[in-house]
């Protein structure tokens, strides 16, 4: 062995090629943390005074090549300013460059997946080999960030630029065929030959059969394109960037902007450009926000896995009743992660819409290359259409997805638990009536709790797991377990009146109707909170929603809480529903819609609305965006506060993160517990108390008067 740690080690093959190996211990994946880049350097040390070693060949120990930089060590780096952020660059990019530089040929073998600081190690290799089932990717404007370890010098010079500002302002996966295609690497070979490949090209480099010196000195010179067209491809790509990013996310066109003012100079100036890009970008809060994101993010899955390992037996055969949309969304969900699934409902008509939708969820996948029409068969095969219980004593969860309806749910609910086994975990999959309201009729209410999915199903990463005040542990156990299985962010959350996401959304949405009441105009608010950073304004979203299942879900919400939700007014969703104006569904809400050229819905600006809500609303006037986004905003950050307090939800990542998935809260602001810490929560009491006499929903809790007094936050360190 010539070098032997904890995450690298370096041992001699044949012929004097040498194998550096990454393989992190205690971990599932390898990634740039520490200790690998400490022992890397280490390593190199060792192959640099090693006569014997003729070539090296890089490889993984993991079933994936390095899935990139440990962020969770970004926190104190960034802490540090320019500084901080030069000493995380500087080591790593130093051990790429000796890599790039090292006397004998370079070959890397990339398994599984290589992305971030382990596609930009590989593009430092002379030469890449890519496992026919792996990615490779620089994906950091997802963190508001921009490679750092090379991506923005080496890439452009490797694959061009054209290819280089695609790939790094999507910071999407590519798959080999893309990376064949654009010679990001240079041969894709089956999985079970990736390393006899990679030998066999390493041994043609050592015998001298290639030529190196001219692969290298394209990497470490200047891209060779004149001013006028370097100038016409930055102008134009960075004006296309900037307009997809938004002013939100300026990290893409930092990546730009770091080739551009590098692709004149050679290796080491360029890459003092990238290192100045990165360090801007990691001072916004964007990067902040977004950096935080993914730390709650892998919070919320290591809860997840958890519970599942918790799970005493594992989900093989699912049922869901109702089929429709909704059922119909579950069923396809289920089936495509593996899992069979019984779709009954008491109608054939319920029955054909079901299946219609499964068809065409998948079938798009189809058209778009991503699956095979024989896979499309086999999943639809997993899909089993019953009008009747017949098979359901076979069933491990069923999840009831019927007309939201508490005397229908209860009369459901009791027949499929006659039917099923005493073992069988029923949930439900409402969106606001409780939990314990539905098991009261129930022989085994520790076996039922709530399993609210998002429409459309396959699109919404969260699923809400409600347990009620008799729901088991083994209940929310194997839920949580099939939820992870069908590829969903589960969240656990308490009983209450719309649970967490519900909950906190109608808030947000009695603002918007206090606001209309007060004479704002709806196109207005919904333009200024789409700036603020909302995929849809809240007009739209009910519109999305439906402006009768919000009506709905309002009341419930008014019942559960009469003196914060409650209305002493008509709303606006009130007149638009009795005005049979009910949204997108019937293509008449706050907007008009009319279907586009792909065949999708697309909303057009209508007086009718105004002139339905102008006998019920304060005289028009205009409202600076500042207070428009303080009416919708308070509300919804009080109501999550009292969540917390009250042990809805267990944690501030977790809260965020049901936001962020369940409604698309903006993501660049970290969630809506991190954009408290972020303005303070001594500003933020100051501004609600402007709007006391709207009401409760516009109170803080005692807890955030306390935090804003002590300077405490939410998250103990800053996201």
């Amino acid at each position: 062995m010539i070098f032997q740690g904890k995450a690298v080690s370096v041992q001699m093959l044949e012929n004097g090629i040498a194998e550096l190996n990454f393989n992190l211990e205690g971990e599932s994946v390898n990634k740039f943390n520490v200790l690998t880049v400490t022992e890397l350097s280490q390593a190199l040390d060792a192959v640099e005074a090693d006569s014997a070693i003729k070539g090296l060949l890089l490889t993984s120990g993991k079933s994936v090549f390095i899935v990139g930089a440990d962020i969770t060590e970004f926190g104190d780096a960034f802490a540090g300013g320019a500084s901080g952020v030069g000493a995380l660059l500087a080591r790593n990019n130093e051990n790429f460059n000796r890599i790039e530089d090292l006397s004998i040929p370079t070959v890397v073998a990339i398994n599984g997946i290589a992305l971030g600081g382990g596609f930009e190690v590989c593009l430092a290799c002379d030469f890449r080999v890519l496992s026919q089932d792996a990615k490779v990717g620089l994906p950091e404007i997802k963190l508001g960030l921009i490679p750092g370890w090379g991506g923005t010098v080496r890439l452009p010079r490797i694959a061009g630029l054209d290819v280089a500002a695609e790939w790094i302002a999507s910071g999407k996966d590519q798959k080999p065929d893309a990376a064949l295609k654009a010679h990001a690497v240079d041969a894709v070979v089956p999985a079970d030959k990736l390393r006899e490949a990679s030998i066999k090209l390493l041994q043609r480099a050592v015998d001298g059969k290639l030529d190196i010196k001219a692969r290298r000195e394209i990497k470490t010179s200047p891209v060779p394109i004149n001013d006028t067209e370097a100038l016409m491809a930055f102008f134009t790509t960075k004006a296309f960037v900037g307009q997809q990013a938004g002013r939100n996310y300026p990290s893409p066109v930092a990546a730009i902007t770091s080739m551009e003012q590098g692709y004149k100079l050679d290796r080491a100036g360029a890459l003092e450009k990238e290192q100045e890009q990165f360090a801007a970008c990691s001072a916004t809060d964007t990067a902040k926000s977004l950096v935080g994101l993914f730390l709650a993010d892998q919070a919320i899955s290591k809860v997840a896995k958890g519970w599942e390992k918790k799970s005493d037996k594992k989900i093989e055969r699912a049922a869901v009743l109702g089929a429709g949309i909704m059922g119909g969304g579950i069923a396809y969900q289920s089936a495509y992660k593996g899992t069979p699934i019984m779709m009954k409902d008491i109608n054939q008509a319920g029955i054909d819409l079901g299946l219609a939708e499964a068809n065409k969820l998948l079938s798009k996948m189809v058209e778009r290359g991503r699956m095979t029409a024989s896979k499309m068969g086999d999943v639809l095969n997993k899909i089993d259409p019953t009008l009747s219980y017949d098979g359901f004593d076979d069933i491990d969860i069923v999840v009831e997805a019927v007309v939201e309806n508490p005397k229908v749910k209860h009369a459901v609910l009791t027949e499929v638990e006659s039917k099923v086994t005493e073992d069988t975990i029923v949930a439900s999959n409402t969106s606001t009536i409780s939990i314990d309201h539905l098991a009261e009729p129930l022989a085994r209410p520790e076996n039922f709790l709530g399993m609210h999915f998002f429409n459309p199903v396959h699109k919404m990463p969260l699923v809400e797991v409600i347990r009620g005040s008799k729901t088991s542990d083994t209940a929310v156990a194997r839920t949580v377990a099939y939820a992870n299985k069908m590829g969903k962010k589960a969240i656990v959350v308490r009983d209450c009146p719309g649970f967490l996401v519900n909950r906190v959304l109608f808030p947000y949405f009695a603002g918007f109707s206090m606001l209309l009441r007060d004479g704002a105009d709806f196109q207005a608010v919904d333009k200024t909170m789409e700036r603020w950073g909302w995929p849809m304004g809240p007009a739209y979203l009910m519109d999305v929603v439906g402006i009768d299942t919000g009506v709905h879900a309002e009341q419930v919400m008014a019942e559960g809480f009469p003196t914060r939700m409650g209305k002493t007014f008509t709303a606006a969703s009130d007149i638009m529903y009795e005005a049979g104006r009910y949204g997108q569904k019937n293509s008449k809400g706050f907007y008009n819609y009319e279907v586009d050229k792909k065949g999708r819905p697309k909303k057009v600006a209508t007086d009718e609305s105004y002139a339905l809500l102008k006998p019920h609303v304060a005289e028009a006037r205009e409202y600076e965006a500042d207070e428009v986004i303080e009416r919708m905003m308070i509300p919804m950050a009080t109501e999550l506060a009292r969540c917390l307090e009250e042990g809805i939800v267990a944690s501030a990542a977790e809260a965020d993160m049901a936001l962020i998935y369940g409604v698309g809260f903006p993501p660049f602001r970290g969630g809506l517990f991190a954009w408290l810490d972020n303005i303070g929560m001594d500003k933020f009491v100051a501004m609600a108390d402007k709007y006391a006499d709207l009401g409760e929903l516009y109170q803080p809790t005692e807890r955030m008067r306390e935090m804003a007094a002590s300077g405490e936050k939410y998250y103990a360190q800053d996201k």
